[in-house]
């Protein structure tokens, strides 16, 4: 692998918390820093719920990759989810994102994880074109909805 990737630690959090920013704001979701804050800090301190790698140089990130875990029947034990995935719109579309998501999945397939999963937009093809190319497959009969408690 060429690109680097690295577990983000709670050194990281102003690094991270730049390029989530970035994501929403690209994304459209509506956030701020306090409720960034509070979310991923438990990630970068060891929370077993989930973890954040960085990509590229840890001095200045390219990106990075936010997986939160759970647990299913269905596939037999540790699930993760891609919550959210982001990438400079100036390295976009040179492999890196496909690099990344692979080395990620060899190391939660060593760690126990039995299936990753990704939420998408209806209307992001150029999502779902991605996740088909690096392996990820709609599950027949499955949708995802929520009830925001």
């Amino acid at each position: 692998m060429t690109t680097n990737i690295t577990l983000g630690k709670t050194e990281d959090i102003d690094r991270v918390l730049s390029l989530m920013e970035r994501f929403h704001e690209e994304r459209g979701i509506v956030s701020d820093d306090g409720l960034r804050r509070r979310a991923v800090m438990p990630l970068l301190d060891g929370s077993p719920h989930g973890a954040v790698w960085l990509i590229g140089p840890t001095r200045a990130p390219l990106g990075y990759v936010l997986v939160t875990f759970g647990w299913s029947v269905a596939f037999g034990g540790t699930e993760g989810w891609v919550d959210e995935a982001y990438i400079r719109p100036s390295v976009r579309n040179r492999g890196i994102g496909t690099e990344v998501l692979h080395a990620i999945a060899v190391s939660l397939t060593a760690g126990g994880v039995r299936a990753l999963h990704a939420r998408l937009a209806h209307d992001d093809l150029d999502a779902q074109r991605f996740c088909k190319r690096v392996g990820f497959e709609p599950r027949d009969g499955i949708l995802v909805m929520t009830d925001r408690l």
